[in-house]
């Protein structure tokens, strides 16, 4: 079996020199170009599994042979630039780069990044690593095909994509779909909720910190980085963080080194990054929220996930998926009206909102078949009445007679009163509580006082009911 071949193109002789030493000893075989144009004609003449080339070269741009191979070929090209050309770097990832190294090269990052190169030219070696074909993003409609095929393309790539769509659109999916089609399937996948840190903790969380380096240090430990070396780091709602943390991140993945909180050296990581959020991350900038320099580096290639409302007919395949994993195959399944029912509703939380809906939907129905008087349907209708509502339902189910009479309920006080348009509470507090016991108490008659299907029905814990009826003075009655 012949060994890869790697195309190397770079005018200086010496590094020249030492790159093709180096992939010779990888047991790969080299040709070496000066020129753009010697580039051209052996790429032309040869197939390689990796070209690599300089940004500068005495006839062109290395950027041209970037656009030619990447828009021709599936051989991954890679680049090198001058250190601190950040700009560079990301310019050619845009045009369709693989991968970049920065002068003076440091071989070993060198290798790491050619073995990449090698898995992702051998196709079987790829889908051993992925999995197997199988996607994680379920649908058959023009979108979802359309953004099965873009994934398919970026996974080749190691350049830093920005996920955005809204919330429960499935970002997170969508990440773990790129990892896995690509070169790093193997290695670790780490999601990280940036919103979810405590500002004062984030650095020993990305980058790990030794013993002892500050109270509570009992021991050293590693960060996300280190965590997700050789893989992809998902940076989920990344708009969220602090601007302090938005500089030394910037650092980290420019430099591609991080240094632990204590620490006197920097170490190496090798991470694909992957952020995530359903905020606009221009307006951002334009606001000063986030770093002009942090954006650039993160949206290098963006992909848009659509709204569930925008691909209804998804919906029947995505419900018998959902159904499938809380029931079991065959264990569950919708009735006559059901699917009209759905695609009449907008999914503000989209696919998130419609695994919670078919959840509660199945809590309540009888012999697993879900029916339309099931569904409970919310959607935040603030803007359209000034009035508090509890939560529209596609259907009630008619009260039993025997039904147990309703707790008395406290006195509603005169601020309660839906309020005019012109009107507002003299005591706020005391107006928000007396309309969250209201609509807790209708809940709870609706449901015959079970506190797991009341619970249910309002989208919270059995634990958070438990703590709301405490607080509010609710009682059930008594048997």
């Amino acid at each position: 079996m012949a060994s890869p071949r790697i195309l190397v193109v770079d005018d200086e002789a010496d590094l020249r020199e030492l790159l093709e030493i180096t992939l010779l000893k990888m047991g790969l075989d080299v040709d070496c170009a000066a020129t753009l144009r010697e580039a051209r004609r052996l790429a032309d003449d040869n197939a390689y599994n990796l070209i690599l080339t300089d940004m500068r070269l005495p006839d062109g741009l290395g950027l041209e042979l970037v656009r030619e191979v990447s828009s021709t070929s599936k051989t991954p090209i890679a680049v090198i630039t001058a250190f601190g050309s950040a700009e560079n770097a990301v310019v050619a990832l845009k045009a369709g780069a693989f991968d970049y190294v920065s002068k003076p090269v440091v071989l070993d990052e060198l290798r790491v990044m050619v073995r990449s190169a090698l898995k992702l030219s051998d196709p079987g070696a790829a889908q051993d690593a992925g999995g197997g074909t199988g996607s994680r993003l379920i649908g058959h409609s023009q979108a979802m095909q359309a953004l099965r095929a873009q994934i398919g393309r970026l996974a080749r790539s190691m350049a830093p994509i920005a996920i955005t769509g809204e919330s429960g659109a499935g970002k997170e999916l969508a990440a773990r779909e790129i990892h896995a089609q690509s070169s790093r399937a193997a290695k670790p996948f780490v999601a990280v909720n940036c919103g979810a840190i405590p500002e004062n903790l984030m650095e020993s969380e990305f980058f790990g910190h030794r013993k002892g380096a500050f109270t509570g240090a009992g021991e050293e430990r590693d960060g996300f980085f280190q965590a997700a070396n050789g893989g992809t780091l998902m940076l989920d709602e990344v708009a969220d963080l602090p601007l302090a943390m938005q500089v030394k991140l910037l650092r980290a993945i420019q430099e591609r080194r991080v240094r632990k909180i204590g620490a006197t050296a920097e170490e190496p990581v090798d991470v694909r990054i992957i952020s995530a959020t359903h905020k606009d991350l221009a307006k951002c900038v334009e606001t000063g929220a986030f770093r002009q320099d942090l954006f650039y580096r993160l949206n290098v290639i963006e992909l848009a996930l659509p709204p569930l409302r925008e691909r209804l007919d998804d919906l029947p395949v995505l419900a018998n998926a959902i159904l499938a994993r809380l029931a079991g195959p065959g264990g569950a399944s919708l009735g006559p009206g059901v699917l009209e029912a759905l695609r009449a509703y907008s999914f503000p939380g989209n696919v998130r909102e419609l695994e919670n809906v078919l959840e509660r939907a199945l809590a309540f129905a009888n012999d697993g078949v879900i029916q339309v008087e099931d569904l409970s349907l919310k959607a935040a209708r603030v803007a359209e009445t000034a009035r508090v509502e509890p939560p529209p339902v596609v259907a009630t189910p008619p009260t039993p007679a025997a039904a147990p009479p309703m707790p008395a309920a406290a006195p509603v006080a005169p601020e309660a009163t839906p309020l005019g348009p012109a009107s507002l509470p003299s005591n706020l507090p005391a107006y928000l509580e007396q309309v969250e016991r209201d609509i807790i108490q209708r809940a709870l008659q609706q449901t015959q006082f079970n506190r797991t299907r009341t619970a249910s029905l309002l989208g919270i814990s059995v634990r958070q009911l438990r703590y709301q009826m405490q607080k509010l003075d609710i009682q059930a009655p008594e048997n």
